[in-house]
């Protein structure tokens, strides 16, 4: 009954969170940016702000697929993102920016969060597996080994959660800087950015509650 309630407490705070970023997103990409920058010049013209011109844009596929990979210290912004004047395009696109920039100036939550990268990409892939044959094996000691595993998997959830909120705070800082982007746009672009930074948090927080009920039943 309590794993029961748990998976629908997770169902409810993952649904919820990405309804509430796709009609903020639908809402906000329909009102065009007083500056008439596309996300793409908005975001290279904060990069090379920051002396990054070597930082590239390109433009793929997908909605909300947004990301800046340090491997090949690109932006890859999606369709609309990259070629769209809204308010939406703006505040994604310089948000992914602000990752260039925490990569560039070595910010330290991100040092942290990559140097969990490597256990918690091998954790995600076993946990489960660990876990399912700790339990039909009877063996205490499986169980632990993947909780152990499942806790590497909501630490890195964790560590995402400060660079997230600062890359945001780095993309308001720019919009806010504009004397073209009136207040109620720059209200806009935060919410965007609210939105999106709470579908990390309900996804840690679902994560979290799981990882404890795991503790509690191994406990039992």
């Amino acid at each position: 009954m309590t794993y029961l309630l748990l998976i629908i407490v997770t169902l409810v705070l993952g649904l919820g969170a990405q309804s509430w970023i796709r009609s903020t997103y639908r809402k906000w990409s329909q009102i065009p940016i007083a500056t008439g920058l596309t996300g793409a010049e908005a975001a290279r013209r904060m990069l090379d702000a920051n002396g990054l011109q070597n930082v590239g844009i390109d433009m793929i596929d997908g909605e909300l697929s947004d990301n800046f990979n340090p491997k090949d210290n690109t932006l890859h912004l999606s369709r609309e993102v990259y070629g769209t004047s809204s308010v939406a395009a703006t505040a994604v696109a310089c948000h992914e920016a602000g990752h260039a920039i925490q990569h560039a100036t070595g910010y330290t939550p991100i040092k942290v969060r990559a140097s969990i990268v490597p256990i918690a990409s091998v954790a995600s892939n076993l946990w489960l597996i660990l876990l399912i044959v700790g339990i039909a094996l009877n063996s205490l000691n499986l169980v632990y080994v993947a909780i152990i595993m499942y806790g590497c998997v909501v630490a890195f959830q964790l560590a995402t959660l400060p660079v997230e909120f600062n890359a945001s705070n780095r993309a308001l800082a720019v919009i806010d800087s504009s004397m073209f982007v009136p207040a109620e746009q720059k209200e806009g672009a935060r919410k965007v950015l609210r939105s999106a930074a709470f579908t990390y948090v309900a996804s840690a927080l679902a994560s979290l509650l799981q990882l404890l009920y795991f503790i509690g039943m191994a406990r039992r």
